[in-house]
């Protein structure tokens, strides 16, 4: 027969008034740990009692209640309870859900205490965080979370920030898949899909520390520490609607500012207000930026000036301020650390004598009206403006009597006198005027914008030379006849070499045209067949039939064709004007000779690669070229966006090129007298090396 099963019986509960309870001496609570007394006694006048008490009668020496309980599990409760009593706050007979336990029961007054205390699961740290988010949802403002909870305010946007970090990594911490540290490192993004890129990348790797983490997630950002969030200003970039994220764990030095290019752009505007008003000084240009590389001064003439004299009163201010600065220094100089106000105000006085020190120079006016400036921010994001530097071409010419040459019988001729002229300003190596200015008409061609048409014309070139083995050989024997008969001591054997050039600058899609998947592909073919031994390369050369012979030779010399198109330097380091020149007059003639044409090699003009680069002039211009007068005037009314967008498609099927993708005419004069042509028409013109893009303005100058 089954034994029936024996059911539980739980101790009865009530309310017991707080004057007939006393604390039970076999309370295994006697250390202090987590919240305070006094904040429990705060949270029970806040909420109330949450948890009852648990107690047993008392029993006198005859086994008999006495009508007392003990209070075995529920000490700290009891006592915030007998301090609220002590306040007045708790009626002394006020009553106290209880739950009473037997007091002839087998078990100890002692188990009681310490199980209570031992089964006590603490809450998981996520159920906090989405504790706090929840009650910040439904209206609970920060601050009165945290007063609800005895916490600092900072305590509380810590959990709500780590509540807010992607779900997936929620549930991965949940399932303890990370650390406490490694989840609060993930805060410093408040991209979920980064995020989780982030654990993809690291999760079964062995480098998970947090701040591998925050590195990874703050690799697009900009510190707030960086020069140019300084010269910005956090303020100001927050005002334009860009966003900070901060480090609630952690120093983080300012924190990140997430839009790098709303800062880029805050920066360039800044630069330009300064540079505008520095040009109204009356210099003839003024180059911003940066940062400059060093030596970007070489070859230019530094003007000296004259410094302003102090004013009696500015004196007396210097003065007045070093003596307050020895006193404070003498004072303070023995102390270990400075007051934080004592340390700011040292520092003032520092920066006012060193404004004193770094007074502005005195020019002389003519000479500011062929020199310029260059501005740019130091390492701690301050203003760094250099004035007075005259280029090579600015120079005034002197006659042979010490006079200007502007300068007649003492008078000056006033066609040759320099005329009143707005300064050149130029920011980061690009023009700051509006590129939409339609006033003042075509403009040449930025120079990014030609190195990389040219890079398009140069592997197009290297193609046609690798189909053209006649024109491979000339070439190459017009490199050897030249090295031959042109230098008066060849070096080592034969000096005759392919050097692949690469391309600096180029466009997204160049990877991707024509010739650069035909260049590919027949180098792939004829790498399956070359051998990789010396020995075994020229056996197998030899035993190549002539036209196969002359194939490879046209494969190989088209990797060294440059057609490229490069700032030169007037310094002499690296390539010179006539060498330019040279170089794309025989680029003209070895494209005559392989019959490239760019528009049948695949280039057409789109927005990315040309038509949204340039000004509205310049559309309207190609698309009258290639498209009509009609078309061009269906266009002209529009914004550039939407100019450059028609335009595309207009000019698709056109074949029309720009200019430095056009052959040179042949029967247009040379410009030397060695027989290389002319420069294009876009190139012949001082501007077009320096009004427009360029990533490297100063590079050269710095070799």
């Amino acid at each position: 027969m089954a034994t029936a099963v024996q059911k539980i019986t739980l101790s009865s509960s009530r309310d017991i008034p707080f004057n007939k309870l006393v604390l039970s001496q076999s309370n295994v609570r006697r250390v202090k740990a987590g919240v305070s007394i006094e904040e429990l006694a705060e949270s029970i006048a806040r909420r109330g009692l949450i948890q009852s008490l648990h107690v047993r009668p008392v029993l006198d020496a005859d086994g008999v209640e006495t009508g007392m309980f003990e209070v075995p599990a529920g000490g700290r409760r009891y006592r915030a309870l007998e301090l609220l009593a002590k306040q007045k706050r708790l009626a002394k007979t006020a009553p106290v859900p209880c739950v009473v336990g037997d007091a002839n029961s087998d078990i100890l007054v002692d188990e009681v205490s310490l199980v209570e205390n031992m089964e006590r699961a603490p809450l998981h740290p996520l159920d906090q965080f989405r504790a706090f988010q929840a009650m910040r949802d439904k209206g609970m403002t920060e601050e009165a979370i945290a007063a609800a909870f005895f916490v600092g305010v900072n305590i509380v946007k810590q959990r709500l920030r780590l509540a807010s970090i992607s779900p997936t990594l929620l549930e991965i911490y949940a399932a303890d898949g990370m650390t406490l540290e490694q989840l609060m490192a993930f805060t410093v993004s408040s991209d979920h899909a980064r995020q989780e890129q982030v654990w993809d990348a690291i999760k079964d790797g062995w480098q998970k520390e947090p701040y591998h983490i925050r590195r990874m997630l703050t690799e697009t950002t900009v510190r707030a520490s960086d020069k140019r969030a300084v010269f910005v200003g956090i303020e100001a970039y927050e005002a334009a609607g860009g966003a900070v994220l901060r480090d609630l764990f952690q120093a983080d030095d300012g924190g990140w500012l997430q839009d790098a290019a709303l800062l880029d752009r805050l920066v360039t505007e800044k630069l330009k207000g300064v540079a505008d008003e520095i040009a109204g000084e009356g210099w003839k240009w003024v180059e911003a930026s940066l940062s400059f590389p060093y030596g970007h001064e070489h070859g230019l003439r530094a003007l000296v000036g004259v410094t302003v004299d102090l004013t009696e009163e500015e004196r007396a201010t210097r003065e007045a301020l070093r003596e307050e600065y020895d006193r404070l220094e003498a004072e303070y100089g023995e102390a270990d650390e400075l007051p934080d106000e004592i340390g700011a105000r040292l520092g003032e006085i520092e920066q006012a004598l060193n404004a004193f020190e770094q007074r502005p120079s005195i020019y002389d006016p003519a000479e500011i009206a062929i020199a310029g400036v260059f501005v740019s921010l130091d390492a701690d994001g301050s203003l760094s403006v250099d004035r007075g530097y005259v280029r090579p071409e600015d120079e005034r010419h002197v006659g042979t009597e010490g006079r200007d040459a502007a300068e007649v019988d003492g008078e000056v001729d006033q066609q040759a006198a320099p005329a009143v002229h707005r300064a050149v300003i130029t920011i980061g190596g690009q023009p700051a005027e509006p590129e939409d200015d339609e006033e003042e008409g075509i403009k040449p061609l930025p120079e990014r914008l030609v190195i990389e048409l040219t890079a398009h014309r140069t592997l197009a070139l290297r193609n046609a030379v690798a189909e053209h083995p006649d024109v491979a050989m000339t070439m190459l024997l017009h490199k050897l006849v030249s090295d031959t008969f042109r230098r008066t001591a060849p070096a080592g054997c034969l000096e005759a070499r392919v050097n692949h050039i690469f391309f600096s600058a180029q466009s997204e899609e160049l990877k991707e045209s024509t010739p650069a998947r035909e260049v590919a592909e027949r180098h792939e073919r004829w790498g399956d067949h070359v051998p990789a031994d010396d020995q075994a390369l020229w056996d197998w050369l030899s035993h190549l039939d002539d036209g196969t012979r002359l194939d490879l030779l046209a494969h190989c010399i088209s990797f060294g064709v440059n057609a490229l198109f490069e700032r030169p330097n007037p310094y002499g380091s690296g390539l010179s004007q006539h060498g330019l020149d040279v170089r794309l007059a025989q680029a003209d003639r070895l494209a005559r000779a392989v019959g490239l044409d760019m528009a049948t090699a695949g280039w057409k003009p789109t927005v990315g690669n040309y038509l949204g680069r340039v000004t509205k002039p310049r559309i309207l211009e190609a698309v009258r070229e290639g498209a009509g007068e009609r078309a061009a005037g269906l266009i002209d009314h529009l914004k550039k966006g939407d100019m450059a967008k028609e335009a595309e498609r207009l000019l698709a099927d056109t074949g029309w090129l720009p200019e430095p993708l056009r052959l040179v005419d042949q029967d247009e004069p040379a410009m030397n007298g060695e027989g290389d042509e002319a420069l294009p028409a876009f190139l012949d013109d001082d501007e077009a090396l320096s009004d427009e893009e360029d990533e490297a303005s100063h590079a050269v100058a710095a070799e």
